[in-house]
């Protein structure tokens, strides 16, 4: 049976009604086997300023109105202008670190992706109906308050810095979601298998079609065990053991429950709608889902992500932490010897 999208879900990705529909009557091509072809180099760039969780400002609101969404087209085009200048965007990302000098951000300007198509999403996260993450649980609580301060944090050993500083791994979702750079993400497919590779963090990951069960929940990896199979024109992918991490880059350590549910469906020759459902009852008080395009550019190409071998940032914040160790060091032993050269 072929699956047919909600029309007004599609206007996410198109803009527009008549082209919303469009999408909706959409075949996509097929495989020499029979697939639907979901093959190609995708890129999350144009999700850029859409925040994670919704604004209360929308409410229940999942999409921009035409004045909000012209708004947000500016702003895009007022990056593009800045950068087109060679001066660093003060909009947007940038905003938050306007006047703080040009190393206050994570990566130089022109290392930055930024959005090409101005999206209606007023959020990433789509349900509840509110675009907020479920409330924790008291044990997803006890984790959230367990890990460290990061952006305060004097690290103790390289144990205390997640697996991103040290170019691990970001996650299925973290791999997924926007980001600041390494947008990219490409589709290949053969019979029985679909493999999908992150530019961020270089990862790879190798989805049988084959209807064979999960391995033992033994077997855990950062990226899951992932299973996949076909419904109508939709490949959904359900994975489960999970070693440990995050759903998002910035969120609360997920626990070895966690199951994701994705969902690829080409809705024309350059966009495929990608859905997300996070369902772990030890770490969230229910399920929440995560809904966005991802789009076919012209000219985009996937780059080499060096991030082993340009690691600077963790050996430092080490070296940094260890050199304030000394100095407090040095000073309470300072204090000490004049306090007994000054007793009271």
């Amino acid at each position: 049976m072929k699956t047919r999208l909600p029309v007004l879900a599609l206007t996410l990705a198109f803009g527009s009604l008549a082209s919303a529909q469009t999408a909706a009557n959409y075949n996509p091509p097929k495989t020499a086997w029979g697939d639907p072809d979901l093959q190609g180099v995708y890129t999350t760039d144009d999700l850029n300023g859409v925040p994670l969780q919704r604004p209360e400002k929308f409410g229940t609101r999942q999409y921009l109105t035409e004045q909000e969404l012209a708004d947000r087209q500016k702003e895009v085009d007022q990056l593009h202008s800045t950068i087109d200048t060679g001066n660093r965007p003060t909009t947007g990302f940038w905003a938050s670190v306007k006047g703080a000098g040009v190393d206050a951000a994570a990566a130089p300007a022109q290392w930055i992706e930024y959005a090409r198509h101005a999206t209606r999403l007023s959020s990433l996260v789509v349900d509840p109906p509110n675009g907020r993450i479920p409330a924790l649980t008291p044990d997803g609580e006890k984790r959230r308050a367990a890990q460290p301060q990061y952006y305060n944090m004097r690290p103790a050993s390289w144990e205390d810095l997640g697996s991103y500083d040290r170019c691990i791994t970001r996650g299925v979702t973290g791999s997924f979601f926007p980001s600041i750079y390494g947008n990219g993400s490409q589709i290949f497919q053969a019979p029985g298998m679909v493999a999908i590779r992150y530019e961020m963090i270089h990862e790879t990951r190798i989805i049988p079609l084959d209807g064979s069960a999960h391995t033992g929940p033994g077997l855990r990896s950062y990226m899951g065990d992932p299973r996949g199979h076909w419904e109508g024109n939709t490949l959904v992918v359900e994975t489960t053991n999970f070693i440990g991490g995050k759903v998002d880059v910035g969120g609360v350590p997920y626990s070895e429950d966690l199951k994701l549910t994705e969902r690829f469906t080409r809705m024309d020759d350059n966009i495929i709608d990608y859905k997300v459902t996070v369902d772990d009852p030890k770490t969230f008080t229910a399920p929440w889902t995560v809904e966005f395009p991802i789009r076919h550019e012209p000219g985009y190409q996937i780059f080499e992500y060096a991030c082993h071998e340009g690691n600077h940032a963790m050996h430092n914040r080490l070296s940094a932490a260890r050199a304030l160790d000394r100095k407090e060091a040095a000073g309470k032993g300072a204090q000490a010897e004049q306090t007994q050269a000054n007793p009271k």
